[in-house]
């Protein structure tokens, strides 16, 4: 408590000293409160605080008290989860406490003061070393702040108060008389500016300025000698100073003034702050710019978004998506990926003028803000140039890469009028960009926002729709294309809406890939699949192969061989008897995941169908890396083979190259006998369309196919 009355700090006391450093904490961990504790016998007060409106607090519930015995940080990411807050009143009531972390505040004698801790109503994944590292730094540096205050109240008495403090004190403690001539000068002094105090004490304090500001000093302590108000006297503040060797360093200055004898005299306790200073720049930088790239980040993107639109000037917002940059740090690793990134925030900053801002939002996303210029035709030229400047190939460990870009944009205040609005809908633009393809650019419009609107309505929908059991699967035959015996069915998802009806796959299918129910939805089909075909075996199909079409976020959750091993054994289903269908975009956006998993399950038996095959760019090259064992022939090319000599032409190569490849073929969109002629003289091997079925439910399905007497199905 002795230690604690040295500060003679209240509530609110330190706001002003320690108000920036509580501010980049806040920014810097993204938290909602940001407090600096002292903690008393009873009661924990707030000296300085954001985000909290109350000053002062019983101890008992405090965290403070459980970091005070530690010697490094205390971090606890969810407080419900941990026994000894999972009932604080703070965490079940009030603010409601889910985050904590807090770094002790002790006085260089040893003993605990308080803490500086974050707090937020979000728990957290994780708080890493750096970050511990960081927090640690921040109370370093109110610590120091604290310290001043404590140097600057005890040296409040007189000459012998001042060195009876530097004989252990390990700051620079000197004084001097009204003349402003230095009478003492302690070790610490000797050890700070190089002078032995023979050689310092006598002289003028000028001693210590920089020769750029010599004669100031001693002028200032006369004027207040001689009745003048002093304006450092009782304060901290920082000043350069001088060495012996001539060197200049920064210092935090507290001075104080005695009367002895009619004549006024000072003390300063002096403290070096070149670390100090080098951890606030640090640790600003970390909190406004992108570590890699060096470019703002998104909390100064916003903060400019919010001055132009202030200031009633149009601006425009761009937002840049890079297309393909996975790809780069998986084949190529991620210090090469970060190479990239750099050469992209170069190419980028020579696409816009001097005064507008480049910034890295997160991954391989950036942002431009264009200031004075929100007409559409200079943001899309700027959106343009961007989109030009990225198609030139990037070197990466000598070798050419290319990467596509799509670019969104909003314009003020055409688009919006706050900061949030603006980037929000550049980001929506964005989205649709890479939705039209790559490459391209997109400016922000109103029915983009409605169709945002919508996407979050359907989202909330599919998940109550898993929740209530409401999808179903239909099943559409697949047959021989010369004798028309049943081969095998594809598994294919229905959702019955509770108010709209029958919700057929473009209805709902790109909201539920792109949302994360996407791999459990996936694993349902997969073993309900597996179980009725299981049933349609045992019942005479003997050697039906079931189709199921897979997600992306089946390959990325990781455990997708396991998945279908487990659904094959639950239902009694030989490998064999299923195939697993894949697009082309499903494999370049899991490349290496989905390589090895397809790898892992043909080794085992299971079949794998290129779905759409021909409708892609990349799909010659995929062919000779994926372990395929069917092609599926996409339903455009099939449909126009009656009146389209070209179309026939690809289905012929495409047969030709299966058989090639030792690959079986099947003829998507088959609607009428002529198109089945035609797909089976080009080589064929099984057909699938309207014209032996319509996808259906497998009641429908038994009775159409007639199983249990498998026989030659009748075309429709």
């Amino acid at each position: 408590m002795a230690s604690l009355a040295e500060y003679g700090l209240e509530p609110d006391d330190c706001q002003g000293e320690v108000g920036v450093i509580i501010d980049l904490a806040r920014r810097l961990f993204d938290v909602s409160t940001v407090l600096v504790s002292f903690v008393e016998r009873d009661r924990v007060i707030f000296p300085a605080r954001l985000g909290l409106d109350v000053c002062a607090i019983d101890r008992g519930p405090a965290f403070c008290s459980h970091t005070l015995v530690q010697a490094g940080p205390l971090v606890v990411l969810d407080t419900s989860l941990d026994p000894r807050f999972h009932d604080n009143p703070f965490v079940i009531d009030g603010p409601r406490v889910r985050f904590y972390a807090g770094a002790p505040l002790v006085s260089p004698s040893g003993h605990p003061l308080g803490t500086l801790c974050l707090l937020d109503g979000r728990p957290r994944n994780g708080f890493g070393a750096a970050e511990r590292d960081n927090l640690a730094s921040l109370a370093s540096l109110v610590l120091d702040k604290l310290e001043s205050r404590r140097l600057a109240r005890a040296g409040e008495v007189s000459q012998n108060r001042f060195e009876q403090i530097a004989a252990t004190s390990p700051d620079g403690i000197l004084c001097a008389d009204h003349d402003g001539l230095i009478t003492f000068w302690n070790a610490a002094a000797e050890r700070l500016f190089g002078f032995p105090a023979g050689e310092a004490v006598g002289r003028s304090l000028d001693l210590i300025v920089p020769d750029r500001m010599k004669g100031g000093h001693g002028g200032g302590l006369r004027r207040v000698a001689e009745g003048g108000a002093p304006r450092l006297v009782g304060r901290s503040v920082e000043l350069p100073a001088q060495g012996k060797d001539g060197g200049e360093f920064p210092i935090e200055l507290s001075l104080s003034m005695w009367w002895d004898g009619g004549r006024a005299n000072f003390g300063a306790i002096v403290r070096d702050i070149s670390e100090r200073r080098k951890d606030e720049e640090r640790l600003h930088r970390l909190a406004h710019f992108d570590p890699l790239t060096e470019l703002p980040n998104r909390l100064v993107l916003r903060q400019r978004v919010e001055e132009a639109t202030r200031g009633a000037l149009p601006a425009a917002v761009l937002i840049v998506d890079l297309d393909g940059f996975k790809h780069v740090n998986d084949y190529f690793g991620h210090s090469a990926g970060d190479g990239l990134l750099r050469d992209v925030a170069a190419r980028l900053l020579a696409c816009i003028r001097p005064r507008d801002t480049v910034a890295r939002l997160g991954g391989d996303e950036f942002a431009v803000l264009l200031t004075e210029s929100g007409d559409e035709r200079g943001a899309t030229e700027v959106a343009r140039r961007i989109v030009h400047a990225m198609t030139d190939a990037f070197e990466v460990e000598g070798q050419p890469v290319n990467m596509g870009t799509s670019v969104g944009v909003a314009l003020y205040p055409a688009h919006g009028e706050t900061a949030d609005d603006l980037i929000s809908h550049a980001d929506l633009a964005l989205y649709d960009a890479k939705a039209r393809g790559r490459d391209r650019h997109r400016l922000f419009d109103a029915g983009l926002k409605a169709a945002s609107v919508l996407r979050r309505t359907l989202e909330v929908e599919l998940r109550h729709a898993v929740e209530r059991g409401e999808f179903e699967l239909f099943y559409q035959p697949q047959v021989c294309a010369r004798e028309g015996h049943l081969k095998g069915a594809e598994a294919l998802l229905r959702w019955y809406h509770p108010e709209r009806g029958l919700q057929l796959p473009g209805a709902f299918l790109p909201a539920l890939e792109g949302s994360t129910l996407a791999a459990a939805v996936g694993g349902w089909v997969l073993r309900t699949a597996c179980r009725q075909a299981a049933r349609w075996r045992a019942a005479g199909a003997l050697d039906l192969v079931m189709g199921v079409n897979l997600f992306g976020a089946q390959f990325r959750s990781g455990d997708l061989a396991k998945v279908v091993r487990q659904a094959l054994s639950d239902a009694g289903l030989p490998p064999s008897a299923l195939e697993l269908e894949i697009t082309e975009n499903i494999v370049l956006q899991n490349d290496g995941a989905a390589l090895r998993t397809l790898r892992e399950l043909k080794r085992e038996g299971v079949g794998i169908a290129f779905d759409d095959y021909g409708t892609g760019f990349a799909s010659l090259s995929l062919l000779k890396t994926y372990p395929v064992t069917r092609l599926k022939i996409d339903q455009s090319f099939v449909r126009r083979m009656t009146d389209s000599p070209q179309d026939v032409t690809i289905v012929r190569a495409v047969t030709m190259l299966a058989r090639s490849f030792g690959l079986s073929v099947i003829a998507e969109g088959v609607e009428t006998m002529e198109q089945r002629d035609l797909a089976a003289a080009e080589g064929c091997h099984e057909i699938q369309g309207y014209l032996y079925g319509r996808p259906m439910p497998a009641t429908e399905f038994a009775v159409a196919i007639g199983i249990g007497e498998v026989g030659r199905i009748r075309a429709a």
